[in-house]
C-alpha cells in the first residue's frame, strides 16, 4: 500500500464546534463523528471560531445573515447590532495568520452565517428567509485561496462530495512536496504519470492540459510552470469524478491485461460493468484490478495514484 504524509505535515483548518470545542452562541457545540474519530487519525487540524475570536463570547447573542439595499449584513438577532466590518477585518487578519500554517484544506460549519460555506439563510425584505447566503469568514476564506480543498461538514457525510474532498487534499500536499524542493523535469514527469489516471477519473480536459504543459516545461520559468501546474491539477480535480468517468478508467485499465485468461477477463468486465449500474461500490472494481496490476507486474499501473490516492479508511462506503 502507498505510504502518505505524517499527520503534521497535512493541516487542514476546521470550526471549532466540529471537534467538540464549546464556542456556539448557546455554550454547546457540534462535534462530527468523522471529523473528531477518522480523519483526525490522519491530519493534524487547526480550530478556528470566527466569532468567539473577533470577541463575540460564548455564550453570547445569536447572529444571522440580512440583506440591506442589496447588500449581506452580519447583525445581532434581537439588538440589531452590525458585525460586518468587525467580521472582516478579522477574517483578514486571521486569514493571514492561517496562510503561514500551510493548509491543505478547510472544514467549515454548515448554515453558520459566519462560517457556512453555501445556502446560508439570509433575511430579505419584510423578513422572508432565502438560502443564498455563504458566512462572511466562509467567504473570504474561499476568495483568497480558490484552489484550497473547502467543504461543509453535513456535505462530508456524502460517500462522493467525502471521496473528492480527501483526495484533493492528498493530491495538494503530493504537488506541494514536488514544487517546494529543487524538482526536475525528471521528477516532473515522474509525478505527472502517476497522477494520469487520477486526473482522467476527475477532468479529462485537464488531463490533456497538464499534459501538453509538462511537453513545454523547458520553456516555461520554474516558478511560472509550478504555479501553472499545481493550479491546473487542483481545478481539475475539483471537478467531479463521476461514475461515469470512473467507468471509462477502469475500462482503460482492464486493457492492459488483454493477455490475462478469459476467466479473468470476464471478471474484471463483469465488475466494471456492475459498478457502473451502481451494483458496486467503486472499491470493488478497484481492489480487483490492484490484485490483477501486482500479478501482471505492470509497472505503470503500480504507480498511479489512482488506486491509493489516500488512506483508504477515509474512503469507507465509498461509491
Amino acid at each position: 500500500m502507498r505510504s502518505f504524509p505524517d499527520r503534521s505535515r497535512l493541516r487542514v483548518g476546521v470550526s471549532s464546534c466540529l471537534l467538540g470545542q464549546q464556542v456556539r452562541y448557546d455554550g454547546g457545540h457540534k462535534r462530527d463523528d468523522f471529523l473528531v474519530d477518522t480523519l483526525a487519525r490522519y491530519v493534524t487540524f487547526v480550530p478556528v471560531c470566527p466569532e468567539v475570536e473577533v470577541g463575540m463570547g460564548t455564550p453570547r447573542e445569536s447572529i444571522r445573515l440580512e440583506k440591506h439595499g442589496g447588500e449581506i449584513r452580519l447583525r445581532g438577532v434581537r439588538s440589531g447590532i452590525d458585525h460586518t466590518e468587525s467580521m472582516r477585518r478579522y477574517a483578514e487578519e486571521r486569514l493571514d495568520a492561517l496562510e503561514k500554517a500551510d493548509l491543505a484544506g478547510y472544514v467549515l460549519k454548515k448554515d453558520s452565517p459566519s462560517c457556512g460555506m453555501e445556502r446560508v439563510k439570509v433575511i430579505g425584505k419584510g423578513g422572508v428567509p432565502t438560502k443564498e447566503g455563504r458566512g462572511i469568514f466562509a467567504e473570504r476564506l474561499m476568495e483568497r485561496y480558490p484552489l484550497l480543498p473547502v467543504e461543509e461538514e453535513g456535505r462530508l457525510n456524502d460517500p462522493v462530495l467525502r471521496r473528492s474532498f480527501v483526495v484533493r487534499l492528498y493530491a495538494g500536499r503530493r504537488a506541494r512536496d514536488l514544487f517546494e524542493g529543487r524538482w526536475s523535469r525528471a521528477a516532473v514527469v515522474e509525478f505527472h504519470t502517476a497522477e494520469k489516471l487520477l486526473l482522467m477519473a476527475h477532468s479529462p480536459e485537464a488531463y490533456r492540459e497538464l499534459g501538453r504543459l509538462v511537453a513545454r516545461l523547458k520553456e516555461i520559468p520554474r516558478e511560472e510552470f509550478a504555479r501553472r501546474y499545481r493550479e491546473g491539477m487542483l481545478s481539475g480535480l475539483r471537478r467531479g469524478a463521476t461514475r461515469g468517468k470512473h467507468t471509462n478508467v477502469l475500462q482503460h485499465v482492464a486493457g492492459f491485461f488483454k493477455k490475462a485468461d478469459e476467466a479473468d477477463r470476464r471478471e474484471i468486465a463483469a465488475a466494471i460493468e456492475e459498478y457502473r449500474r451502481g451494483l458496486l461500490p467503486l472499491e470493488a472494481p478497484l481492489t480487483l484490478l490492484r490484485h490483477h496490476a501486482r500479478r501482471a507486474d505492470e509497472p505503470w499501473l503500480r504507480v498511479q495514484t489512482y488506486f491509493d490516492p489516500c488512506p483508504r479508511e477515509l474512503l469507507a462506503d465509498n461509491p
